[in-house]
């Protein structure tokens, strides 16, 4: 026979549901209180945290190479792993030296092509609006006109200037992931105290490695294509602005989804700006946007194949967020950190929701 509940029995869940409650409150406000924290430090820290997300991965992308180099014998000898290292971040430092010119130079020479041609950009694009009348073309003009070229210009060339502090300290935090790469795995074992924890989370860094580094690679060969479809079609045009263009349109196809079409406004802006032609314009137009169609929808995923896996709403959310706590660095960095961020949930039973939302098959932990 079933028993009725004692008056007392009652009386005690009711003060555990009035004590839960307040708990669950408390737990609430503290989640609010430590993300807006963190958000605060990712804005205030942006600088030294974007260089170091950047180290990081230029470290992912060289270590796997370092352990080949260290596996390889020339005769009886045998590369130190030290010796591997420092040959590695040698020919890191001297790539990022490199770029990091070639980017100063293209911007250098952007600035001078924009003060040429700002007044012509400026009635170029007015132009544009003729068919709607001349008040409206003219409306349009003045709006242009009061635009402030040189403080926009300004500001460009502060970027720039902060591009080769930027090298430098991305620089010195690979050689410091390289010195200490070595005790990685005596760390890991010490700080989790079980073999068994350690190997896990070992696996997990591994498996954000391997993916990051083929999207990467992949995007940089799709990137690189891209743009030297581009750099041909301008040259093959016989307009100027090929290279600036090219690399351009390289940098921002690395942004998923609206990178492509950016760079291809960008190119088209600027075929009409130098022949101030729209027919030739849109001819540009149309073929970038062909290119950029045909490489990002059907050359890109096969590539890619299943290494990524993340939704596309997922993808735009992270650019939206990351863009505007880190500006355009963090538009390129979205992905990474949402590859590492989907593969560490699926880890954790209580994160794992936020792994399946993040995924595009709702298999975040499958390795096809």
């Amino acid at each position: 026979m079933k028993m009725k509940d004692s008056p007392g029995q009652g009386l005690s869940a009711l003060h555990e549901d009035q004590r839960r409650e307040p708990r669950q409150l408390t737990n609430v406000l503290l989640g609010i209180i430590a993300f807006a924290l963190v958000l605060f430090l990712l804005v205030q820290a942006r600088f030294i945290l974007i260089s170091l997300a950047i180290a990081i991965i230029l470290f992912s992308l060289t270590s796997e190479a370092i352990n080949g180099v260290g596996r390889l014998r020339i005769g009886p000898l045998r590369i130190p792993p030290r010796v591997a290292s420092l040959i590695a971040l040698a020919l890191i430092a001297g790539g990022l030296l490199t770029l990091t010119a070639v980017l100063i130079s293209q911007v250098n020479t952007v600035i001078t092509i924009i003060l040429n041609y700002a007044g012509p950009a400026q009635r170029a694009i007015a132009e544009l609006f003729g068919w709607m009348g001349p008040d409206v073309e003219q409306s349009v003009l003045e709006s242009m006109q009061r635009i402030q070229v040189a403080g926009y210009l300004t500001t460009l060339a502060g970027q720039a200037s902060n591009l080769l502090s930027a090298t430098i300290l991305v620089i010195l935090f690979v050689g410091f992931l390289f010195a200490e790469r070595i005790w990685f795995d005596a760390k890991l074992m010490s700080l989790m105290g079980d073999q068994e924890r350690a190997t896990r989370i070992s696996k997990t860094v591994g498996t954000i490695m391997r993916r990051v580094n083929h999207y990467l690679l992949v995007k940089a060969a799709v990137s690189g294509v891209t743009a030297i479809a581009v750099y041909g079609v301008f040259t093959f045009g016989g307009l100027e602005l090929a290279a600036p263009v090219a690399i351009i349109t390289f940098a921002l196809n690395f942004i998923p989804s609206i990178g492509s079409i950016i760079a291809t406004i960008i190119a088209a802006l600027a075929a009409y700006v130098l022949t101030q032609n729209p027919y030739q314009a849109a001819s540009v137009f149309s073929i970038i946007g062909v290119l950029q169609f045909i490489i990002g929808n059907v050359i890109d995923p096969m590539l890619m194949g299943h290494a990524l896996r993340l939704s596309s709403f997922g993808i735009i959310i992270s650019l939206a967020f990351w863009g505007a706590v880190w500006g355009l660095p963090g538009m390129f960095l979205a992905v990474p950190i949402m590859v590492a961020m989907m593969i560490i949930c699926a880890q954790s039973p209580t994160l794992r929701p936020l792994a399946v939302l993040l995924s595009r098959e709702g298999l975040p932990e499958s390795e096809h």
